[in-house]
């Protein structure tokens, strides 16, 4: 059985800090790339960061120099580091990993707001 459990979210204010992880179970973590999604409410869901099973990432534009993807393939977790947080960063954070198949986390509530 394939399980992504985020952890992580919550609320902060602007200009703060918070971090995600995202553990994986039931597969290849290893040869998987790893994302991280947001949808705001009545947007589209969108592509924040991805990291790829060699490491390589990529960035949305306007999380550029904010965000941090990383990697922990013995952990079977995938981070994500948001700093200088803006109110137009609130969303829903999903976490997806694909591969043959793409498989999703239960998503994880980003609230920033004095």
């Amino acid at each position: 059985q394939v399980q992504l459990v985020q952890s992580g979210g919550g609320l902060v204010q602007p200009g703060g800090s918070l971090s995600l992880s995202c553990a994986a179970s039931g597969i290849g973590f290893s040869r998987y790339a790893m994302g991280w999604y947001r949808q705001a409410p009545g947007k589209e869901r969108e592509l924040v960061a991805q990291i790829g099973s060699g490491g390589s990432t990529k960035y949305a534009e306007d999380v550029k120099g904010r965000f941090a993807i990383s990697r922990d393939n013995p952990k079977n977790t995938v981070y994500l580091q948001m700093n200088s947080l803006k109110p137009e960063d609130t969303a829903v954070y999903y976490c997806r990993a694909g591969y043959a198949t793409d498989y999703w986390g239960q998503g994880t509530q980003v609230t920033v707001s004095s």
